[in-house]
């Protein structure tokens, strides 16, 4: 049987817009059937959304980031290796573990910016708990 309860990792860069990602998704699941996680940046995500999935605790894992260019990294190598290692978390656990991981080509931190952003999040993070219930019904239909 499938766990009933989700794991939310949220990066801290940009907190004040990647917590809108836990906003969304616990309009679609409650807020008791989700523990979150909070980890420095998005590079800490696969390692612990791995953990997590291996624990057997949880129907799925969502993984929540924004990777900006900050001028002194690059940022699409980072997202890169984020999304790739959420990925394979999934894979070799066989546990969901869905990526609300942002790159935007054009970021900055005006409030305009900051105001599209959070939206989006919200939204993303609707589209992540469709997703986790989705895959959760299917699998349940399927080992039926």
């Amino acid at each position: 049987m499938t766990p009933t309860r989700y794991a939310f990792v949220k990066a801290g860069w940009h907190a004040d817009i990647v917590d809108r990602a836990l906003e969304g998704f616990q309009q679609l699941v409650p807020a008791e059937q989700i523990d979150v996680f909070d980890v420095p940046g998005a590079f800490e995500m696969p390692l612990l959304s791995r953990d997590l999935a291996a624990s057997g605790r949880y129907g799925a894992v969502i993984a929540a980031a924004l990777v900006v260019d900050g001028g002194i990294y690059r940022h699409d190598f980072v997202a890169q290796a984020v999304v790739d290692g959420l990925m394979r978390a999934g894979m070799d656990t066989g546990v969901p573990v869905l990526s609300v991981s942002l790159t935007p080509h054009h970021y900055q931190e005006t409030e305009h910016h900051q105001q599209i952003y959070r939206a989006h999040f919200v939204e993303k993070g609707r589209e992540a708990a469709r997703a986790a219930l989705m895959i959760g019904k299917t699998r349940a239909a399927l080992a039926a």
